[in-house]
């Protein structure tokens, strides 16, 4: 009888335990094929600089294909999106809102129209553009260190192995007499896919070297037409599964083979499928054949589009329409704000007719 007591209570421990390990467990993690919330914090700063990044600002998608979440912030506010980030007291975002909306408002007359609002996403995303210039100056210095204006692959490559923590002399030397690096799987199918966007950054003449204008195509390719040519073709070769080439909209929304493990995972895999579905059957596909092809992709990704970014004004005013005449009233932008900036305004209709 003592002994199945013992026993009882050693089972009721482990019980515990395992009930106190799944707690702990994060029940809010993505599905297997959605990217993480983006890294704005790398874990090295070097790594950072010479890593072409997953995500660029003002791109309606990831390199890695998934849609970028914060594009309508990122292209209403610029490079303001950080203040706003780091700026949550409603009263000061309610004065940058209103800031932002008189510069819009370019006639006047107290409304942005699609036209007005087309405008300034073409500003903001060249704000991006410039910004990435800017960084890149940085970033080419931490590769070419003797300051020749130029790298070649393998001193690219020696920065790269030394930023994942491997030696960087003795890599430097390794490949100075062509001895073979022991290197992990996962890093070399990483450094054979920045060999391939290296040369095709690469202007011709090809002379293996990089510059720093070619150098910014290599990290932002949204800065050239042939390497956003290279990043939809990578982009369409992930998720195409029969090899033609193209798109349906089962390969675009498919989920990986996996387990479903809560009912709160698979409301965000329903959430991720339905918007995916959207954005490909109302946006991508621009002839709705039901496919999309390379050259549909491409115009859906180049952000200097000036229809596109038309478009994407009208459907940014549809959002926050609320008296349907298809402008914007600052009234409108301020009760959606966390659409257009991120930060929701929760103390919005204590403090609007103050505003007014």
């Amino acid at each position: 009888m003592i002994l199945g007591k013992a026993l009882l209570i050693k089972l009721g421990s482990v019980y515990l335990a395992l009930l106190l390990i799944f707690l702990m467990m994060d029940v809010n993690a993505r599905p297997a094929n959605m990217s993480a919330h983006k890294d704005k914090s790398p874990n090295s700063k070097e790594e950072n600089e010479i890593l072409p990044p997953d995500h660029l600002n003002g791109l309606k998608m990831e390199m890695d294909g998934h849609l970028n979440k914060d594009f309508h912030q990122e292209v209403f506010l610029g490079k303001e999106l950080e203040e706003f980030e780091e700026d949550s007291e409603p009263r000061r975002n309610r004065k940058k809102l209103k800031d932002i909306f008189s510069k819009v408002d370019i006639n006047k007359d107290k409304s942005v129209s699609a036209k007005e609002m087309q405008r300034w996403i073409m500003e903001k995303t060249e704000e991006h553009f410039q910004e990435a210039v800017k960084e890149n100056k940085l970033n080419f210095r931490a590769v070419d260190p003797d300051g020749d204006g130029h790298v070649a692959w393998d001193e690219y490559r020696v920065k790269f192995l030394a930023s994942k923590g491997f030696n960087e002399k003795e890599v430097a030397e390794k490949i100075k007499n062509n001895e073979e690096l022991k290197i992990d799987e996962e890093t070399q199918e990483v450094l054979e896919n920045l060999k391939d966007r290296w040369f095709q950054a690469d202007n011709p003449p090809a002379d293996q070297l990089l510059n720093e204008e070619e150098f910014l195509s290599f990290l932002h390719p949204e800065h050239s037409r042939g390497m956003l040519k290279f990043m939809v073709k990578e982009i369409v070769r992930d998720l195409d599964q029969d090899g033609d080439k193209k798109l349906t909209l089962s390969e675009f929304i498919s989920l990986p083979v996996g387990t479903v493990e809560n009912q709160q995972a698979q409301d965000i895999d329903d959430d991720w499928v339905r918007e995916r579905r959207k954005e490909f059957q109302e946006v991508i596909d621009a002839n709705h054949d039901g496919i999309v092809t390379e050259d549909e992709l491409e115009e859906y990704m180049d952000p200097m589009n000036e229809y596109n970014a038309l478009n994407e004004a009208k459907q940014m005013i549809a959002v926050a329409d609320e008296n349907q005449n298809h402008n914007l009233e600052l009234e409108e932008i301020l009760k959606y704000s966390e659409y257009f900036t991120g930060s929701k305004l929760m103390d919005y209709a204590r403090n609007v007719h103050e505003e007014f």
